[in-house]
């Protein structure tokens, strides 16, 4: 069967007697199966999903239809994010008893503990459960904003990391430009504290799997009995705030020679920021990507409601217009994610306007342009015909900015 995961999720600061229902409810209409339920060390929520789900199996639960693994995210003294997956209940009552006395805050959203990253992976590893590197290009708390490799952060411990989240900045074709990665399987996860389908599931991965259970998401992590992740869904990297070298007052954008050049100090006089991706050049063992044979596609999307918004030239993709365009696509096909990436064309088109399918099939494509961010400004996605228009107006020198 297939299954669309979302693995990083925290409901903490938004807990209250809805908050199973909400999540069940717009994991359904993003058309999500799975989703890692997060914030598990924190009593009341973790006793919230054992008493108001189905157990389906030690650590696997379902709430009206949508299957929730156990996972949390926790910060170690090093400053590197982890995702955590546990196999059982016991695993994660084992595991807090472990760190208990290493941490103030483990009821809290994303919990501190004072161990190193390896430390931490052995206490996971001493409970069967599955740990790896969340959001691993974040410059604050991702393992390559701190740490130059995988094994630098976890030491002897790195042979029992199987998975890294790309996250919000990263993509496959960044990834797999660090030779270090190929073995590993890539998570695209949401990491978001919000249940609307703009952000629930606004990265995902798609897996081939025998059934919606831990051990059948964790057979497919590690790639056993044609268990497997076969796409990966997020945004496109480029829109990130931090992904080119730019000034963070007037946004001018840099090469890395250029920035070198002027000694990281852009010419208005503010030191240059250096981007997500002039950091994966420092570590990049290849030119270009080269993707190991078990690498699924990536594919780069915008939520619906951010399509819709874009192709009806609206501020906002909460205006009663979009919405009821959203709404109107959901009733016909079911969930987002298919028509996102499923539906046939001709099948869209029969349904909505010409500018709405216009912005799926260029996504689809890949047909589009990017203008990166940089210095704290996010980058834009220019669509063909809907908003080409923007490219031919710049000026020469800020064509180059645009990749295709």
């Amino acid at each position: 069967m297939i299954a669309n995961t979302d693995l990083h999720i925290h409901p903490l600061h938004n807990i209250h007697q809805d908050t199973l229902r909400l999540l069940a409810v717009n994991a359904s209409l993003k058309g999500l199966n799975l989703l890692g339920c997060g914030d598990c060390l924190q009593d009341s929520w973790r006793n919230r999903i054992v008493t108001e789900c189905r157990t389906i199996d030690e650590g696997t639960f379902e709430y009206y239809g949508i299957r929730f693994i156990l996972s949390v995210e926790i910060e170690t003294r090093d400053r590197i994010h982890h995702l955590i997956y546990f196999p059982s209940l016991s695993a994660v009552e084992e595991f807090k008893s472990n760190i208990k006395r290493y941490s103030s805050n483990l009821d809290k959203c994303r919990p501190v503990v004072n161990l190193l990253s390896w430390e931490v992976a052995e206490l996971a590893v001493d409970v069967d459960a599955l740990i790896g590197p969340a959001h691993i290009f974040n410059s604050w708390r991702g393992v390559y904003g701190i740490y130059n490799s995988i094994e630098d952060c976890y030491k002897d411990l790195s042979k029992h990391i199987h998975f890294v989240e790309l996250g919000l900045n990263g993509d496959t074709d960044y990834a797999d430009r660090i030779q270090e990665l190929h073995r590993l399987t890539f998570l695209s996860n949401s990491d978001t504290h919000n249940y609307h389908p703009m952000r629930l599931g606004r990265e995902f991965t798609r897996f081939k799997v025998r059934d919606l259970t831990f051990e059948e998401i964790k057979k497919a992590i590690l790639h056993i009995n044609d268990n497997k992740p076969i796409l990966n869904v997020g945004l496109p990297p480029e829109e990130s705030k931090y992904n080119q070298s730019a000034c963070p007052r007037c946004h001018r954008r840099y090469t890395e020679a250029e920035a070198e050049k002027l000694k990281w100090r852009c010419v208005c006089g503010k030191p240059i920021r250096k981007g997500i991706s002039h950091r994966i050049e420092k570590r990049a063992n290849f030119l270009t990507p080269q993707h190991p044979i078990h690498r699924p596609p990536y594919l780069k999307f915008l939520p619906l409601g951010e399509i819709i918004k874009r192709a009806l030239n609206q501020k906002n993709p909460f205006l009663k217009t979009v919405q009821e365009k959203w709404r109107n696509l959901i009733s016909i096909f079911g969930n987002e994610i298919r028509v996102l990436i499923d539906v046939p064309l001709e099948d869209i088109a029969r349904v909505t306007t010409p500018s709405i399918l216009e912005v799926i099939a260029a996504l689809r494509e890949g047909n589009v342009f990017f203008k990166p961010g940089g210095g704290g400004e996010y980058g834009k996605i220019i669509i063909p015909n809907i908003e080409e228009r923007l490219v031919v107006s710049l000026k020469p020198e800020e064509k180059r900015l645009f990749l295709i």
